[in-house]
């Protein structure tokens, strides 16, 4: 994969999490463990992306 293509998939994994946060969060009964988890993995990948666009 390339880097661009790579990037391209970071960012839509991003999206997709940030979906799946404002979907879990909508619930009054959320699991808050399973938001903090999701917020830990969108993290991890925008570190990922921001190392990745900082080195092109």
């Amino acid at each position: 994969m390339t880097t661009e293509g790579h990037v391209e998939s970071l960012e839509r994994r991003h999206r997709d999490l940030d979906r799946k946060i404002e979907d879990e969060m909508s619930h009054p009964s959320h699991d808050d463990l399973y938001v903090a988890a999701l917020k830990r993995k969108k993290l991890e990948i925008k570190d990922e992306l921001t190392r990745m666009l900082s080195e092109a």
